[in-house]
């Protein structure tokens, strides 16, 4: 259906040039510290998105304590695990203004503050402020630097890179509920918040391991050689990824003239502060204010416009119709995932088959799969013959089948294949980061990446709520797998349809030039 990621996101220059410079490659780049930021992404996914798995021992905890109901009392989950995610473009400021390794400690610390605030909470609406918000932006601080990171320091290995450090989750989900349920036990819910977020100080550590490239060490998309086996479609992304490519060539020149003023700016400072050594050191530690607050200004300014043209400049990401269709997919992909895990248990209990999922819960066969099929996509994704878009489209499907066919399941024997096979085909996760670098490139996805994940976070956030709303309704749990199935589909058909539209654009383009 369409060629390798290589062909999709890495031929954005003149074919030309392709080649005429050779590379000399970076050990860290498929090796060396580059498993170290695995390792890195690995524990953050197991700190966040774990913890945020396991967070219906204190929603428990929570309903005994407040008296609340437990719609208003489900609000505080959702708020942390939404706002984690919708806060992506926000925080691609922040990554283009400190970088990656800065935006993750700050997030660490924040994430750990939330958590420890709630130890003191009053309230559930106290909670809402503190973990919902407080613990969400913090974490959402932190993960995106983790997958951007694993994207930056791997070109050949990046499938499976992304695979094994989101198995994270999956194991988060084990250790953590774990975790909560034995300190809430012997310590209280309290006491139990207040070390978690003594433990999640650890995010800053992984912050910590997220050394950046040099700029020279990033992976180049202009020499990089292109496959011989290219096809239509190949043409019809690389052309969409041209978009932006091509646009941003337009505000290079205006870049360097500023970035030359600014470095006017500080070397007159530069030059103030050697005129003024012998002055008093009052002017001299003035000076040196001057001079920070100089370069923090360069900083802001350079960081805000990057991040700025990438949404609404002439390079804006929203000028590639096929990323416009990913972020659409997005919206109504992850609140498909997300509807099992809630309403599986009362589909259980209306079957009369809860003594057997009590030996073996559903939910748990979805996320002991799901951890093997990130790791298995990942894997056959990275193969020469393989294209990742195909892998990721062919999970896609599966999914949304099991989703409208799970409803019609009425052993446990049928339902736990039907779940078996939403874990590994939800695997799928693990390739976001690797497709959506290949349809913007390595140099916008901490932007483009952000996108995704708040488009995700808006259908987890809303999702749920959504199905509830069904089912209060027509009384029955099938409708809500049916239309969220549906809905998913939708955005499926966009992810088809976009592709095809850019391949007959390329072609009418083709045959223009053809006759010029």
């Amino acid at each position: 259906m369409y060629a390798s990621r290589e062909d999709i996101g890495y031929d954005f220059g003149d074919d030309s040039k392709v080649g005429s410079k050779p590379i000399k490659p970076n050990p860290n780049i498929d090796g060396g510290w580059a498993w170290m930021i695995v390792l890195s992404s690995f524990l953050v996914h197991i700190l966040i998105m774990g913890s945020q798995m396991a967070l219906g021992i204190l929603n428990m905890e929570w309903l005994e304590e407040f008296n609340q109901s437990r719609g208003l009392t489900a609000w505080v989950s959702s708020l942390s695990m939404g706002i984690t995610l919708i806060v992506g473009p926000f925080i691609g400021l922040f990554i283009s203004m400190c970088g990656c390794r800065k935006t993750a400690i700050i997030g660490g610390i924040l994430n750990a503050l939330g958590w420890i605030l709630s130890a003191y909470a009053s309230n559930v609406h106290y909670l809402f402020l503190t973990f919902g918000v407080t613990a969400g932006v913090g974490s959402g601080m932190v993960y995106l630097p983790a997958v951007v990171m694993v994207g930056q320091y791997f070109q050949k290995r990046r499938a499976l890179a992304q695979g094994l450090s989101t198995t994270g989750t999956g194991f988060g989900a084990f250790l953590m509920t774990a975790l909560l349920k034995y300190l809430c036990i012997e310590f209280g819910w309290r006491n139990a918040m207040f070390i978690q977020g003594a433990i999640s100080l650890n995010l800053c550590v992984c912050g910590a391991l997220m050394r950046p490239l040099a700029p020279k060490d990033v992976v180049s998309e202009k020499y990089i050689v292109r496959s011989n086996s290219e096809d239509n479609q190949a043409k019809a992304l690389s052309h969409s990824a041209e978009t932006i490519k091509s646009n941003g060539v337009l505000s290079e020149e205006p870049e360097k003239k500023e970035d030359a003023t600014n470095e006017e700016v500080l070397d007159s400072v530069q030059h103030i502060e050697i005129g003024g050594k012998s002055r008093s050191g009052r002017n001299m530690y003035g000076l040196r204010i001057l001079k920070t607050v100089s370069q923090l200004t360069v900083t802001v300014r350079k960081g805000f416009a990057m991040w700025y043209s990438s949404y609404f400049g002439a390079a804006s990401l929203f000028t590639n119709r096929v990323f416009v269709a990913f972020i659409i997919w997005a919206l109504f992909a992850y609140s498909s995932f997300v509807i099992p895990f809630i309403h599986l248990p009362e589909i259980v209990k209306q079957y009369n088959l809860s003594s057997q999922n009590n030996l073996f819960p559903l939910t748990s066969i979805i996320a002991i799969v799901h951890i093997f099929g990130k790791v298995i996509l990942g894997i056959i994704s990275d193969l020469p013959c393989i294209s990742t878009w195909n892998v990721f489209l062919m999970a896609n499907f599966t999914l949304v089948t099991c989703i409208l066919t799970l409803p019609l399941m009425q052993t446990y024997v049928s339902l736990a294949v039907v779940c078996a096979l939403i874990g590994f085909s939800s695997g799928y996760f693990s390739l976001m980061p690797v497709v959506t670098e290949d349809l913007v490139g390595t140099k916008h996805l901490a932007n483009a990446y952000g996108i995704i994940i708040c488009a995700n976070g808006i259908s987890a956030l809303f999702g749920p709520p959504f199905a509830g709303w069904i089912y209060d309704i027509t009384h029955k749990y099938d409708f809500s797998f049916y239309i969220s199935g549906l809905l998913y589909m939708v955005g499926i058909i966009f992810l088809l349809i976009q592709p095809c539209i850019q391949k007959k654009q390329s072609r009418e383009k083709s045959t223009e030039e053809a006759q010029v």
